[in-house]
């Protein structure tokens, strides 16, 4: 029986998965909205979603 076998790449968040999801959010304090707005922004990659959310912080 052939099974899927995620793959898992440590600079690249899975979106499919709620619990990195939520753990990267967490860990950056940011709210639902602003969190889905840095992802659009950015892309899917660990760097660039904390780049973008310093930036955002700084801001506001």
């Amino acid at each position: 029986m052939n099974r899927y076998r995620p793959t898992y790449f440590r600079n690249s968040l899975d979106l499919r998965d709620k619990v990195q999801v939520k753990i990267l959010r967490k860990r950056l304090k940011l709210s639902d909205e602003q969190f889905t707005s840095v992802v659009r922004k950015s892309g899917t990659a660990i760097s660039a979603i904390t780049k973008e959310a310093s930036t955002l912080k700084s801001i506001g």
